[in-house]
């Protein structure tokens, strides 16, 4: 399903890339349902790249590339990355299948794990036979409970290697240390992402697969409690969709950024308290907050230093929170209520 607010913002990603690095290439997005991959592959077919969407739909939803179907430059391939084999020449491979939720993780630990080792480790097998450019999605959360705010690519993070959450920090830590040793070693073109805190359209609301601000969108609209864990003072920096994309995109058609780690991200920091009352403000409803114990290892702060993605791929952010919001707002609205 792609509506008027999607496809806008597809328009606006593509009106600032060159179309012409995609044209007649062959792409590869595993986790091409989900939130930010069926952004990515709306985004590459309409820049008429031939895409192929890997998904086991663990998380991701038809519904969000449902409407690609008829298109000849896109195919679904419904299957795990750990198990995905190919003999397809692919120019680029966009890894991004991973449960992304930490009310998931510890319902599904195992699943997480593999997504990113094994799975990160499939794919860049697959990209060192086919010669293929390598993006490798990342996390802020390799950074754990940063010490060093705004937290800069040098920093080698503060990560509880037992806790509830590792199954994903130490997942997405190893995912970039096989991407180094295939860089090394086998000399593949692999670069490496640490995605922060976006959102926008498509970014699920519901039940276990709820992120905050997506949450909080809907229990706003609902005029429920919102539903804050700990007592909101912590922060975090909050990226739209698009400015995201192109960060992704900014970084697979660098030149010369074969081995590098980038953060993607808002260096706009923001507490959780904040982010309720903006919402609450733009909606006028009466929701009050509910507080919630807060979860293990929970990070106080996150807040990237983006001065090397600013450098090297000319990337920043542009869209601000409100406008951000108030789109994130009208497509929940729409499309769930």
């Amino acid at each position: 399903m792609i509506d008027t607010i999607i496809s806008g913002d597809i328009q606006k990603i593509l009106g600032k890339i060159d179309q012409t690095f995609f044209d007649g290439k062959k792409a590869l997005v595993t986790g091409g349902a989900g939130f930010l991959g069926s952004y990515l592959c709306d985004t590459l077919v309409e820049a008429n790249a031939y895409v192929d969407c890997l998904d086991n739909f663990s998380t991701g939803l038809k519904e969000n590339i449902d409407h690609l179907f008829d298109n000849e430059k896109f195919r679904l391939i419904e299957e795990d990355a750990c198990d995905f084999e190919s003999n397809d020449g692919y120019d680029l491979l966009f890894h991004f299948a991973s449960r992304a939720s930490p009310e998931e993780y510890p319902l599904h630990p195992i699943d997480t794990l593999l997504a990113n080792s094994l799975g990160t480790y499939k794919m860049l097998k697959l990209a060192r036979r086919q010669g293929a450019t390598f993006l490798f999605a990342s996390s802020s959360e390799v950074y754990g409970d940063a010490q060093v705010v705004p937290t800069s690519e040098s920093y080698w993070g503060n990560v509880n290697p037992v806790g509830i959450r590792s199954c994903y920090d130490e997942a997405k830590r190893v995912g970039e240390a096989f991407c180094m040793a295939f860089n090394r070693q086998h000399s593949v073109d692999a670069r490496i992402i640490r995605i922060h805190n976006t959102y926008g359209p498509r970014l699920r609301a519901d039940g276990v697969y709820a992120r905050a601000l997506s949450r909080f969108v809907m229990q706003a609209l609902q005029d429920k409690d919102f539903t804050i864990y700990g007592d909101g003072s912590q922060t975090r920096s909050f990226c739209y969709v698009t400015d995201t994309i192109l960060g992704v995109l900014a970084a697979v058609t660098c030149q010369d950024c074969s081995g590098q780690v980038f953060n993607i991200g808002n260096s706009k920091e923001i507490s959780i308290l904040e982010l309720t009352r903006k919402i609450k403000e733009l909606l006028n409803c009466r929701s009050k907050i509910k507080f919630l114990p807060l979860p293990e290892d929970d990070p106080k702060r996150r807040c990237p230093d983006i001065s090397k993605a600013k450098e090297i791929l000319r990337w920043e952010p542009t869209v601000k929170l409100a406008d951000g919001l108030n789109k994130t707002i009208e497509w929940v609205r729409k499309s769930s209520l």
